[in-house]
């Protein structure tokens, strides 16, 4: 991700004696207080956003905490603890006008995979390649995309009748880049935003690790750094930035390689199994797809509308 990729913030001024907010050319806007970050040897500092503008109107560190308190106390997965972060507008769509897709979609045929190899070498070709570290114990996992048995992944459509095939069957899960994200709603600086083609996107240099996303977030689909990324890589690719303690990361749909012209990674690593298109356009082979396939997502009924399908 280079960093000439910074733009001009979407609203409010710089706080006083914040020089990174310039305007240049790019294909994602940052927030005025984002502080460019070293790729090769990010610190902690550099990539740490700074507390004193968290949010348009200039929130203090003072006040941020008074916000976090409150929200300890009403419940972060409240509507009224959700309600106290509304002045920030965190939903506000960034737009880009090298965007080429109304609404990036997925199509996982899961009849496609059939081996242990085709599942990791998705995976492996996603992690390599976005720096996220090897951990083996479970707690403190990073993952972007993973499997998941049926009934975890789909809780209401499970049941003692689903027939065996299905139920065995490991299913490909990662961020569904939702429509409706309630992670975006909650995060209290912005570091969760939706593109204009629907990507939901994570600036973790920006992020404040208060894991409110990761509360909201139905999916499961966002993983913490506990431990010190750098420590459990094998070796480091340059053009992503590899991530600090303290801070969430997920799937970014590959974004760097869509305003290449390119298709994310794990599309390329499927050999057919991902389908990936434009779901707006009726002539995308996602939308053919959908069209004549029976196919499922996860959790719908809770109207964050994801944009991954599953054909079954």
């Amino acid at each position: 991700m280079a960093e000439s990729r910074e733009s001009t913030a979407r609203s409010g001024a710089p706080p006083a004696g914040d020089t990174s907010s310039g305007s240049t050319a790019g294909s994602m806007a940052r927030p005025a207080s984002f502080v460019p970050c070293n790729l090769v040897d990010p610190t902690p500092n550099e990539c740490r956003p700074r507390l004193a503008a968290l949010g348009p109107g200039g929130t203090d560190r003072r006040q941020f905490l008074k916000l976090l308190g409150a929200s300890a106390l009403l419940g972060v997965g409240s509507v009224t603890g959700v309600g106290a972060f509304q002045e920030v507008n965190a939903s506000e769509t960034l737009s880009d006008p090298r965007i080429l897709a109304k609404r990036w979609a997925l199509v996982v045929d899961v009849w496609r995979l059939a081996t242990e190899a085709d599942y990791s070498g998705i995976a492996d070709a996603c992690h390599r390649a976005h720096n996220v570290p090897r951990i083996a114990e479970p707690r403190h996992q990073v993952k972007w995309i993973w499997t998941e048995e049926y009934g975890h992944a789909f809780p209401g459509l499970a049941g003692p009748f689903v027939s065996r095939p299905v139920a065995e069957k490991p299913f490909l899960v990662l961020c569904n880049h939702c429509s409706n994200p309630p992670c975006v709603r909650v995060c209290p600086v912005k570091a969760t935003f939706k593109r204009q083609d629907g990507v939901v996107m994570q600036d973790m240099h920006r992020c404040i690790g208060c894991k409110f996303c990761m509360v909201a977030c139905p999916y499961g689909a966002r993983s913490y750094n506990w431990l010190p990324p750098r420590e459990f890589l094998d070796s480091i690719e340059p053009e992503f930035a590899p991530r600090t303690t303290g801070v969430v990361e997920k799937c970014t749909l590959c974004y760097e390689r869509l305003d290449s012209g390119l298709a994310p990674l794990c599309v390329e690593a499927s050999r057919g199994a991902l389908v990936f298109g434009d779901l707006q356009d009726p002539a995308s082979a996602v939308r053919r797809m959908i069209e004549s396939r029976y196919t499922i997502r996860r959790r719908v009924e809770l109207g964050t509308e994801p944009n991954v399908f599953y054909v079954v």
